[in-house]
Order: C-alpha cells, then sequence, then structure tokens
C-alpha cells in the first residue's frame, strides 16, 4: 500500500485578492438594503425645521453660520443617525441568525464593517449635503470672506462616530427597544455635554457642538477682522475619530475571528482611546485669545493669528463712516442712527476725520464670565455692538438702540468734552452736559442702574436747569446744532457758557 498525500493549500495571496471583490459586493449589497438610506428624509426634514431655518436667518456671515451649523447640524441628524445605525447592528441578533451567519466564510466583524460603512455612508452624504446647501447660499449672499471648513470638518467627522456608538449598542444588546434608548442617551448626551463647560480650560469644550468659546460662541467679531483658529476644531475631530476607531475596535474584540483579527482589533482600541484621551487632555489647556477663540499650545500655529487684510467699507457721509466688508450690510442701519451726530460734529476741533470700525477685545473671568473690552479711546475707532439684527431677539430697533448708547454717545462725548482734555472729561460743566444729552438721542430707562451713572458724567440730572437746556437743544436740526457749535465750542469748553444760554 502507497500513503496518500493531501494536496497542499493554495496560496494565501490568491485567497486574499480574491476576497476584495467580495467585500465590494458585500457593501454594495448593505448600501441597497440599508435603513439609513430610508431615513435620510426625516434627517434632513429635522435639520431643516431646527437648524436651517436658524442659520439662514442670521447675517449673511461666514463665521456666524459656519459655526452655528457645527452647533446644529450633529444634534439634528444624532436621532436618525444613532437610531438607524442601531437597528442595523441589532439586526443579526434581532432575527435570531447570528449562529447561521457565523459558518459563512467572512468573519463576523467584516460582516459588521461592512454594515457599518454603509450606514456611515449614507449618514455622511446627508451630513455633507446640508453643509453644501448651507454653503452655497451663504456664498450667493455674503459679501466678503470664503467658507470656514473646519467647523464643517467636526460635524463630517462626528458621524461615523454617532454611527458607531449606535451600532455596537445594536450589536452587543441586540432587541427592539435597544434603538430608542441609544437614541435618547446620544441626543441628550450631546446637548447636555456642552452644559459642563466652565472657563477656557474646560475639557468639556472637547464636545462637537462647541464652536469657540463657550460664552462667546458664534460672534460677528469672531473670526472677521483675525483669522478662524483651527486649534479647538483640531483636537474636536481627534477627539471623535479615536471615539470612532475605539468603539470599532472593541467590536472586534467581541467578536470571534482569528488571531490576526483579534490583535488588528485590539490594536484599533488602543490607539482610538489614546487619540480620544489625548484630544480631552489638550482641550483642557486651552485659553481664550484676545479675538474671542480657542488657543491649544500644542496645536496652535502663529501665523493663525495675524490679522486679516481687507478694504474697509465706507459710507459718504459728513465723516466717512468705515467698517469691516463683513459688516457692508449693517453699514446703512449704522449710517441711519448716526448720521445726524456726524453732521452735528463735522469739521469742528476734535471731530475725526474719519471713523474705522475695529476688533473687539475678550478676557477671560472666573467661570463662565468674559469680560468684552468694548471701549476705545478717541473719536476715529468704534466697535460695533456685537448682538446685530438676524441674531435670535435681536431687531433693528435694538441695534439701533445699542448703537445710539455706544457709538453716537462716545463721538458727541469725545468732541464736546475734548478728548485730549482729561480734566474736563473728569469734570464736565452743566452746559456740557446739556449739550451731549441734547445731541444723542438716548432711549434709556430712567430708574436703571446704568444710567443712574451716567448723571453728572455725561447727563444732567433729570428736572435740572441743564436737563431742560438739553430739551430745548435736542428739538434744533442737526444744522442747526453744528451752526451753534462752529461759533460756541471753545467757550463751552472753557465754561463760559450756562445752560440758560443753550439755544
Amino acid at each position: 500500500m502507497t500513503a496518500t498525500v493531501p494536496a497542499a493549500p493554495g496560496p494565501v495571496t490568491r485567497r486574499a485578492a480574491a476576497s476584495i471583490p467580495g467585500s465590494g459586493r458585500l457593501l454594495r449589497l448593505e448600501l441597497r438594503h440599508n435603513a439609513t438610506l430610508w431615513l435620510l428624509p426625516l434627517a434632513v426634514a429635522l435639520f431643516w425645521f431646527n437648524g436651517y431655518r436658524e442659520i439662514m436667518a442670521l447675517p449673511p456671515m461666514w463665521n456666524l453660520r459656519a459655526m452655528t451649523l457645527q452647533n446644529r447640524l450633529l444634534l439634528d441628524l444624532a436621532v436618525p443617525v444613532t437610531g438607524a445605525a442601531a437597528w442595523m447592528g441589532s439586526r443579526e441578533g434581532r432575527r435570531r441568525i447570528t449562529d447561521l451567519v457565523d459558518i459563512t466564510a467572512r468573519p463576523r466583524w467584516a460582516r459588521q464593517l461592512a454594515a457599518w460603512t454603509a450606514t456611515t455612508a449614507w449618514a455622511e452624504a446627508g451630513c455633507l449635503a446640508c453643509v453644501a446647501v448651507v454653503y452655497v447660499m451663504t456664498a450667493r449672499q455674503a459679501p466678503w470672506g470664503g467658507p470656514l471648513w473646519w467647523p464643517a470638518a467636526v460635524s463630517a467627522a462626528g458621524i461615523p462616530a454617532l454611527t458607531a456608538i449606535g451600532f455596537a449598542a445594536g450589536a452587543w444588546f441586540p432587541g427592539r427597544f435597544v434603538t430608542p434608548l441609544v437614541t435618547v442617551a446620544v441626543f441628550f448626551g450631546l446637548g447636555f455635554g456642552t452644559q459642563a463647560a466652565s472657563g477656557d480650560h474646560s475639557y468639556w469644550q472637547i464636545s462637537p457642538l462647541t464652536a469657540g468659546a463657550f460664552d462667546i460662541g458664534a460672534d460677528p467679531g469672531v473670526g472677521t477682522f483675525y483669522h478662524y483658529l483651527p486649534d479647538l476644531s483640531i483636537a474636536q475631530v481627534m477627539f471623535t475619530t479615536g471615539i470612532t476607531l475605539g468603539i470599532l475596535g472593541a467590536l472586534g474584540l467581541s467578536s470571534a475571528g482569528g488571531r490576526w483579527l483579534f490583535r488588528l482589533a485590539a490594536a484599533l482600541t488602543a490607539a482610538g482611546l489614546a487619540a480620544a484621551g489625548t484630544a480631552v487632555a489638550l482641550a483642557g489647556t486651552g485659553r481664550l485669545d484676545p479675538h474671542g477663540m480657542i488657543v491649544i499650545p500644542a496645536l496652535h500655529d502663529a501665523a493663525d493669528s495675524q490679522p486679516v487684510r481687507y478694504q474697509p467699507a465706507c459710507s459718504r457721509t459728513a465723516i466717512p463712516v468705515c467698517v469691516h466688508p463683513a459688516y457692508a450690510v449693517f453699514l446703512p442701519a449704522v449710517t441711519g442712527v448716526v448720521g445726524p451726530e456726524l453732521t452735528e460734529v463735522a469739521g469742528l476741533p476734535g471731530a475725526p476725520a474719519r471713523m474705522s470700525q475695529v476688533a473687539e477685545v475678550y478676557q477671560q473671568e472666573p467661570g463662565n464670565g468674559i469680560a468684552s473690552l468694548a471701549d476705545v479711546p478717541g473719536a476715529s475707532a468704534f466697535i460695533l455692538p456685537h448682538r446685530v439684527p438676524g441674531q435670535p431677539g435681536v431687531t433693528s430697533a435694538e441695534f439701533a438702540g445699542d448703537l445710539e448708547d455706544t457709538l453716537g454717545l462716545h463721538l458727541i462725548r469725545d468732541v464736546i468734552l475734548g478728548g485730549s482734555r482729561p480734566a474736563a472729561a473728569a469734570d464736565p460743566s452743566q452746559a456740557e452736559l446739556a449739550v451731549i444729552a441734547g445731541s444723542v438721542r438716548l432711549d434709556l430707562p430712567a430708574g436703571d442702574p446704568g444710567v443712574q451713572k451716567l448723571y453728572g458724567r455725561l447727563l444732567p440730572a433729570p428736572g435740572s436747569q441743564a436737563d431742560l437746556a438739553a430739551r430745548r437743544f435736542a428739538a434744533l436740526p442737526p444744522a442747526a446744532k453744528h451752526a451753534w457749535l462752529v461759533r460756541h465750542l471753545a467757550a463751552l469748553r472753557d465754561g463760559r457758557i450756562s445752560p440758560a444760554q443753550l439755544p
């Protein structure tokens, strides 16, 4: 008898190469039979109802809309995306076919990754479509600037993390109730995760919904005069990517698939946890810079802190008012409010030849407090109110009142009291107070504590002789006020005019 020698196995490389087309076919099957595809209309509807309408109601400024998009998009997509992923992840366990499909040629982890990839692909397509619509509409409306890609990148990187969480929960705890449970947990976790942030060193600002400093958020002045800093966005992308890799690796560890697959899953889990932990640690080193953005020293590039070059948009008023081109849509409102004051003081000694908008300066205070150093020296520079029409709760009337209380009042104060006369500014005469009050159309409640502090410094006391003189002076047209100040400003500053002598 002769021994029979078994045939040698075929080359491993041929089998590996043959598995690539099979993986493609499996992915195409998952794409065609994925629950996320049927939930995309719901996801888009949720974004339109909760996020898109608010975003498009904002002024056409790239920073406002891009930062608000980051804050809204991922939360709007969380429910349908996480729910669909959990449903797909629990498919085998829910249908009780785990033992049946385990005898197939492909490891369980490979099948799960194919289903997760298809789920993520459809969800990512919906996310990018929402970003594209907002950015295309903003590009057609914005008077200046270009797209801010980092807020969009954070939202796009958050989608795989949502699907990984939902898919893993469904795979580990298959059942009909896991989908609503994990969906509710993710939604409220995302929504309330930002509320725990405290100050610029908070680890909680790693949340992908946090666009910039917590108590500033989407502000017209952030990323306008200076480049938008990507430091926090980089840490957030690192965090969501780490979460995704860690969960997918843990999913592989729980699926029996051979030694090399186990090692690969362990490596992915370790890399993901390391990336996520590093990102959280980096977020804790952040600090608020003077321009309202978060600086992370290990990720910061000094070139990003340079001011943006721009050609200002200027008005054709008695004193030209120049604003950053991103604020050009507000220039008519600005000149419409302070136009009478510009006509009144144009050409007077101490009046500026041109007024230019400058950037607001921010400073972190204990807790979540942020101080805005909005007062600028001299009458030639000004800061527009940080709340502009179009933002939630801000009307054109409120914007006009803020302009009059700040820009108009400071302009008249600096011209009448003289910016180079500290002594006069500290102790103005009653006639000077009457002229200031008669030149500025303030609409402030008399009992307000802030108004009480102005009496004797910028405004006359109610019912006083200077207050009556201010009412007479306010009734004059701007041209008549200008003519009187041309003749009497020097005497007014020297204290040689009494309130009774005002016209």
